[in-house]
């Protein structure tokens, strides 16, 4: 099995007897970037949590490379190579950008973790740290405290605590929520350079980046998939048109 498959069968999630979630069954091929578009309210998130492990599941499967993981705990399908970003941003104020990705790959590299010593430390720490603060362009804010960087870069900071344990698969939930209209290129270029060698779910409000930087597009409504395709499939797709974008014939 080919690293960075994601499939889920019939994957069903409630909250008080409403389905979020209803029978969506989906095969993520490897090194895809997808962009899951709908509505508010589709189950675009909830899809997200459900294949994450945050949220729990009445009913389906969901496979990671080929392995049965639907009742994995979120630490452990984190382990075997699936990464999550969050709507809001996470980060640790009050440490600088580099402490908060040693921190974030101390805990990914050691089970047995002896908090009494400085995470930098740790040669196999520092180099991952390092390694990961090159690919999100923040090298020259390594040593800025986190909460004094720009909107953008606190969210590619985030991106960069997703990518510490070399995700196969990363799941980014509105990475440029909040983000400035000058930064929207770098962040652009950065979802392409984190694409490469991996499989992306996005969710993003903004079409104009959806549509440039996915291969494809799965189209949700009411908690199930209406559609799936290229862009262009998407973009002349009427009964999406009709769904979502409120046009009709």
């Amino acid at each position: 099995m080919t690293a960075g498959s994601l499939s889920c069968n019939d994957i069903q999630v409630s909250f008080s007897g409403l389905k979020a979630v209803n029978g969506v069954t989906f095969d993520f091929q490897p090194g895809q970037l997808y962009g899951i578009i709908g509505p508010n309210g589709a189950g675009k998130t909830t899809l997200m949590n459900a294949l994450s492990g945050h949220a729990k599941l009445s009913g389906g499967q969901v496979m990671l490379d080929g392995r049965d993981v639907t009742g994995l705990s979120v630490h452990k399908r984190t382990r075997i190579g699936l990464g999550r970003s969050f709507q809001i941003t996470k980060i640790f104020a009050g440490m600088s950008v580099l402490e908060n990705l040693q921190l974030a790959a101390f805990a990914h590299l050691y089970r047995l973790q002896p908090f009494w010593l400085p995470a930098g430390r740790f040669p196999a720490v520092r180099e991952r740290a390092e390694s990961v603060l090159e690919e999100i362009g923040l090298t020259v804010m390594a040593h800025r405290p986190a909460e004094t960087l720009s909107h953008g870069d606190q969210r590619a900071l985030e991106v960069g605590l997703a990518l510490l344990s070399n995700p196969s698969v990363l799941l980014l939930d509105e990475p440029l929520a909040g983000v400035g209209h000058d930064q929207i290129g770098p962040a652009m270029e950065l979802i392409k350079r984190i694409v490469k060698g991996r499989t992306v779910l996005l969710i993003e409000h903004n079409m104009d980046v959806v549509m440039r930087v996915s291969s494809a597009l799965v189209v949700m409504v009411q908690g199930q998939i209406l559609a799936s395709g290229s862009p262009e499939e998407i973009r002349a797709n009427a009964e999406v048109r009709a769904a979502y974008l409120g046009e009709e014939e």
